[in-house]
């Protein structure tokens, strides 16, 4: 393909086989019917796929169209979390409620915490500062931000801290690699010897790993490459650079779709949670404590 499905195509499609009816697709979208079917046309055409069965009784989605319109789904949520995310950061100057939140946080859950806030607020300007787990402390005592988000395995020292998430990291390689052939589970010896792609001193991840196998009485992992945030990892692994240690929040629609593979370690525990943090001796007010409600919400929802 040239060119990407363009986002109004992949929604007309999703809305068909939620009303089952392509007129009823396009007067949701504001659509004229012959408009929506010239776009649906397009679309089989770009994908070389038929994904809609057009009969008297209504439009019905072929089994392509319902795996197409399954990944679609998932590309506009992910949309939406970008813009969310984009207009959360090209705000922060102005913002109302300002935010600093470790990478993969930052990636995986706050867009999404922050446009449910945004849905009950919307005249909130939320500034979102994104860094590693190290630097949240520093940017919440000089008073840069309100409220933090880390991946750290212990709460920082001198801050208050509640637990918004429960995460964990997961061994994962691309489909080819020989791990995904081992009937048995890798050991931490194996691991620590292997050469990794690691995250970068500092992050939340890279922390968890670290202690991890000191309490299983390894030394430190031996680093393949050091990026800076989980999606250049998990871009990384996907190319077939290597295994790496990564949060599943971070894969889970790889994972699923069968661009990475997770293997199994014996031996380490590699759980985490996942906390809010502010200023100790401090009560979150105003916007501040509206996005740990909906941090709350979010996590009893899991």
């Amino acid at each position: 393909m040239s060119q990407l499905p363009d986002p109004e195509s992949l929604r007309l499609l999703v809305l068909v086989g939620d009303v089952g009816s392509l007129s009823g697709a396009a007067a949701r979208l504001g659509l004229t019917q012959p408009s929506a079917s010239k776009r649906l046309s397009a679309l089989e055409r770009r994908l070389g796929l038929v994904l809609v069965d057009r009969t008297r009784r209504g439009s019905q989605l072929t089994d392509a169209g319902r795996a197409v319109a399954g990944w679609a789904q998932r590309v506009l949520q992910e949309m939406e979390a970008l813009l969310t995310g984009t207009e959360a950061l090209r705000t922060k100057r102005d913002a109302e409620l300002r935010v600093a939140a470790s990478m993969t946080v930052a990636e995986c859950l706050v867009p999404g915490w922050i446009g449910e806030l945004r849905r009950t607020r919307p005249e909130l300007y939320v500034g979102l500062q994104v860094t590693n787990s190290e630097q949240v402390p520093d940017l919440l005592r000089s008073g840069a931000v309100d409220l933090g988000f880390v991946e750290s395995p212990r709460a920082p020292a001198g801050l208050s801290a509640r637990q918004v998430a429960r995460d964990r990291l997961l061994v994962v390689v691309a489909p080819g690699h020989p791990w995904t052939r081992r009937r048995r589970p890798l050991s931490v010896a194996e691991l620590v010897a292997a050469p990794l792609v690691l995250r970068e001193r500092g992050s939340g991840t890279r922390e968890t790993l670290d202690q991890a196998l000191r309490k299983a009485g390894v030394g430190e992992p031996l680093p393949l490459l050091e990026l800076g945030s989980a999606t250049a990892v998990r871009n990384a692994v996907i190319a077939g650079t290597g295994p790496a240690v990564i949060s599943e929040l971070a894969v889970g629609a790889d994972l699923a779709d069968g661009r990475l593979v997770s293997v199994e370690v014996e031996g380490i525990e590699l759980r985490r949670a996942l906390r809010a943090v502010w200023a100790s001796g401090r009560v979150p007010v105003g916007p501040a404590a509206e996005l740990l409600a909906v941090t709350r919400r979010r996590g009893k929802q899991a």
